[in-house]
């Protein structure tokens, strides 16, 4: 029995040698992996050091105090780490490793003069925890270079060689400061980060709860401060991989759009200035954010930052518009929605229900905002095929100092967009008390001739009030109308295979006065035609032939207008007055059928037309052979009767 208790010390003894002799093993080993890295880093020109190293081989768990790192040939980063731990650390194979939960605490990142603007920033992080994390043991070797896009690169792949289940933070502080430039200085303050999901490169969803920001705007002048705070912030599926190939100089001949982010959604949000302007909104969404790495050039892009605060000049504002215009036609964003927003001024507090894109659709909706006559109302405005880029460069285009912009880049509007509509408009008409109530503006063109369309078509649905000040409307204020209502659709089209053109048709409807429809069709009209150059199209217009017009006009009290008209003037009775009018058009008329018999329909038509109120009123000119224009406008203004005795009319009323 004693013999076997002395075995069994001496066997718990040689255990426990053999056990601390393992745990010092594994230590050293441990110790001697984690120098093995920061010689690395040494090696590679930056400069790295750590304190104290432990390695508990029950628990596998390592800790590694007092990080500092300066990456790189030159001091632009510091990393500084309090300390690590990694619980549960394994190796997979040479290269990488494992670890059930790594805390971090006391993580610092500052970055000093890089780029253009001279950019310091910093983030810190009190408290880290990843769960399930795999990565390499060794770092890639930093890029010597040192640029701000070659830090981006190398940072998004290391991001890229890690997996893990969750990282979360309680809170992230961002300090920037490029004072010597445009951007600023300031400092956001993010709580509640989590991430789910992250694994080479791409991650299931980010959030967080809150983050509040002021930033110092410089200003000629005078400072400006901006505070606000923004929560709920949410990120699905985000792929940082197609970033690190947009930002790889081998892949700038690629032209397909690669996907970023899925679904950015955030807010409420609310922004503050020291000068008395807030601006709050309830949420805003982007869906489907991709990139197209050809045109995606983000180094060129912040080569463009100003290094001091000077005034570009003419020709480097162009080139900068054009390589900013390049660089959004290399994002594309399938949907962005920007929800209820109130500005607070210290005019008044404008509110807009949403802003949206989609598809190419730009919209503006529910507006209500103070205007100097009283509040201005919309319902929608909308632009469509609308593009940033294709803005920019048309803007770029009419930059040219000391001189006006020739009609052609003005007209290159047409080749930005597609249409414009605005819905829904109560305003204020002047200094008046009425209101002008536009139902719908609706305008569209296409089939781009160079600049210029040649389709088109304008819907006007709108009422405005009367104008005194207006000598053209005075009769009409006389006549106890103050206000006009206004119903207007316009079509044109130009058919290149036959040379036609036609208004099909053009209606106006004045409300309680008259409503009218034109159809114009011409023929043999010439691609060169549609051009700036007013040589050119009159050059070209020799060849356009007029076609068929038809004209009408529904009586709804133009004819009771005319006629009180008349009668104030001569001061006679109305009846009177009407009939003087019907005798003044047959006189009239009597001239031209002297010419043109078939004149004489058209005659007795207007005549019976203004005789009795509430008819129609339809004319139809059928040219009688081939009629140029040109020369049909020339004759119309020396000898109008010659003009019409080329045309077969045909006129007749009813009720």
């Amino acid at each position: 029995m004693k013999r076997i208790l002395i075995g069994l010390i001496a066997l718990a003894v040689l255990g426990a040698g053999a056990w601390f002799g393992f745990n010092l093993y594994a230590k050293h080993r441990a110790t001697a992996e984690v120098e093995a890295a920061f010689e690395q880093i040494r090696k590679q020109g930056g400069k790295a050091s750590h304190g104290k190293v432990g390695f508990d081989v029950m628990t596998r768990t390592l800790t590694i105090e007092d990080i500092m790192v300066e990456p790189g040939n030159q001091p632009q980063a510091q990393i500084k780490i309090a300390g690590i731990k990694g619980t549960g650390v394994r190796l997979i194979d040479d290269a990488r490793f494992s670890a059930d939960s790594i805390d971090i605490t006391g993580f610092e990142v500052a970055v000093d003069q890089l780029g253009p603007a001279k950019l310091k920033g910093s983030y810190k992080v009190p408290q880290l925890t990843v769960r399930d994390y795999a990565g390499p043991i060794h770092a890639e070797k930093v890029p010597a270079g040192g640029s701000l896009i070659d830090m981006y690169r190398y940072v998004l792949a290391q991001y890229a060689s890690v997996t893990a289940s969750s990282l979360t933070a309680p809170t992230l502080t961002v300090s920037f400061d490029a004072s010597g430039s445009a951007a600023g200085s300031g400092e956001v303050v993010y709580s509640g980060l989590a991430i789910q999901n992250l694994k080479h490169g791409k991650v299931d969803a980010m959030k967080a709860d809150r983050a509040v920001f002021t930033i110092d705007v410089p200003q000629p002048g005078k400072q400006d401060k901006l505070t606000g705070e923004l929560s709920n912030v949410i990120v699905n599926d985000f792929d940082a991989t197609t970033i690190v190939a947009a930002l790889d100089p081998q892949k700038t001949n690629d032209d397909s759009y690669h996907r970023i982010y899925r679904q950015i959604s955030a807010g409420p949000y609310m922004l503050k200035s020291a000068q008395g302007v807030r601006m709050d909104i309830d949420g805003v969404s982007f869906e489907d954010i991709a990139i197209q790495p050809s045109k995606f050039r983000l180094a060129e892009i912040l080569a463009l930052m100003p290094a001091d605060r000077s005034v570009p000049a003419p020709a480097q504002s162009r080139e900068m518009m054009e390589k900013l215009a390049g660089f959004y036609e290399g994002i594309r964003i399938g949907r962005i929605e920007v929800g209820k927003t109130s500005l607070v001024t210290p005019q008044g507090t404008a509110r807009i229900n949403a802003v949206k894109y989609r598809e190419g659709e730009f919209a503006v909706e529910g507006v209500d905002t103070p205007a100097p006559q009283g509040q201005f109302k919309m319902e929608r405005f909308a632009l469509k095929s609308f593009s940033v880029a294709n803005l920019m460069r048309w803007a770029a285009g009419l930059a040219t100092p000391g001189q006006a912009p020739s009609p052609d880049q003005m007209l290159g509007l047409f080749r930005v967009l597609e249409g414009a509509e605005i819905k829904g408009v109560v305003s204020p008409y002047k200094t008046t008390r009425q209101l002008v109530i536009i139902d719908t503006i609706s305008l569209n063109w296409g089939q781009l001739v160079g600049s210029i369309p040649s389709k088109a078509n304008l819907v006007v649905k709108m009422v405005t009030p009367t104008d005194p000040a207006n000598p053209m409307q005075r009769p009409l204020i006389l006549a106890g109308v103050d206000k006009l209502a206004i119903d207007l659709d316009l079509g044109a089209a130009w058919t290149e295979s036959s040379g036609a053109f036609a208004f099909t048709p053009a209606t106006i409807d004045l409300g309680n006065l008259a409503k009218a429809q034109a159809r114009l069709a011409l023929a043999n009209v010439p691609r060169g035609v549609f051009t700036a150059d007013p040589v050119q199209a009159m050059s070209q217009a020799g060849q356009i032939e007029a076609g068929a017009i038809e004209f009408s006009m529904r009586d709804s009290g133009v004819v009771d207008l005319i006629v009180a008209q008349y009668s104030r003037m001569q001061n006679v009775s109305r009846d009177a007055a009407r009939s003087a009018i019907v005798e003044m058009i047959r006189a009239q008329g009597e001239k031209i059928t002297a010419a043109n018999l078939d004149a004489r329909a058209a005659v007795d038509a207007l005549a019976g037309f203004v005789a009795t109120s509430g008819q129609t009123l339809t004319i139809k000119l059928t040219p009688l052979g081939k009629v140029p224009v040109v020369q049909l406008m020339d004759t119309l203004n020396s000898e109008p009767i010659v003009a019409l005795a080329q045309f077969r009319i045909e006129a007749s009323t009813g009720l």
